[in-house]
């Protein structure tokens, strides 16, 4: 199936401006980009209650996270990682993403603004990815708590949901992986399929890859490549949303699988026409 008409017409108009490949990109560029881009999502909805915090990583260094409180009578939390190669991103970018999240399900939606690479390299990120997940649970007790995340986001939440089970951290009670990193494999065939060079290309995660571990060993990492893990056994529930047309869809269903042959329960979504970045 080609791509929807609304996605189609989206890439044409950032070809016509110029915008060049983001692996061509500096740093501080890519970043920009990635704002203006969120930024066509607007405001999102008013919230109850949204509050700035800091939260200490477990190697004593802190970040931003944003609680987002849709009503006095939240059902549970969501505690979400935004996406962007563990390199770019942050909470102001998700603002609106976090707002609708809240507002649809009624649930507390914590957005972590976790330490981004290269200035702060692997583990940075699941350190402080999970130091959010334990402040989430301790700050906010007695909820049902789903942890989520689109792409880097998603390697993410899928990297906090086995060291919880590890580590005998918080009760996580679903994990929602949108178009998920889960392996450091860039030469699988979905990395290779014409069809799939659109924002997000095999040398977008190249260049992701080389910022956030750049030894290749380490990249096998289960903590940066969950799907290497040797057990994924008693994992929370999961679904996943994998668009038609993206890089990293062969991985994701890949991890689907193995989590399933591992009996844990999963749903999965292909949104059919759509690619990789297009949630919200």
């Amino acid at each position: 199936m080609a791509l929807d008409e609304a996605t189609a017409q989206f890439l044409k108009q950032l070809g016509e401006a110029g915008s060049s490949p983001l692996h061509e990109l500096t740093l501080a560029t890519a970043r920009t980009m990635y704002a203006q881009l969120h930024s066509l999502s607007g405001q999102g909805p008013p919230m109850a209650r949204a509050e700035d915090v800091t939260i200490e990583s477990e190697d004593g260094a802190s970040f931003p996270a944003r609680v987002l409180t849709p009503t006095a009578a939240s059902r549970g939390v969501i505690v979400y990682y935004h996406g962007g190669g563990w390199t770019v991103g942050s909470i102001d970018d998700v603002d609106a993403v976090g707002r609708h999240l809240a507002e649809r399900t009624n649930c507390t939606v914590v957005l972590v603004g976790y330490r981004l690479a290269p200035e702060h390299r692997f583990p940075a990120a699941p350190r402080d990815a999970y130091a959010a997940l334990c402040w989430a649970a301790a700050a906010l007790p007695g909820q049902p708590i789903v942890v989520a995340g689109d792409s880097a986001g998603g390697n993410l939440s899928a990297l906090v949901a086995r060291r919880a089970r590890d580590d005998g951290g918080p009760v996580i009670d679903l994990q929602v992986l949108i178009y998920p990193a889960t392996d450091c494999d860039l030469d699988r065939a979905s990395y290779h399929d014409p069809a799939n060079q659109l924002l997000l290309d095999r040398h977008a995660m190249v260049w992701f890859w080389d910022h956030y571990v750049p030894d290749p060993a380490q990249r096998a990492d289960p903590d940066a490549s969950p799907l290497r893990a040797a057990d994924l056994s008693g994992l929370p529930p999961a679904v996943f949303v994998l668009p038609e047309h993206d890089v990293l869809s062969e991985e994701g269903e890949a991890y689907a699988e193995r989590l399933r042959q591992a009996g844990v329960p999963v749903q999965l979504q292909r949104a059919a026409g759509q690619m990789h970045a297009f949630f919200p």
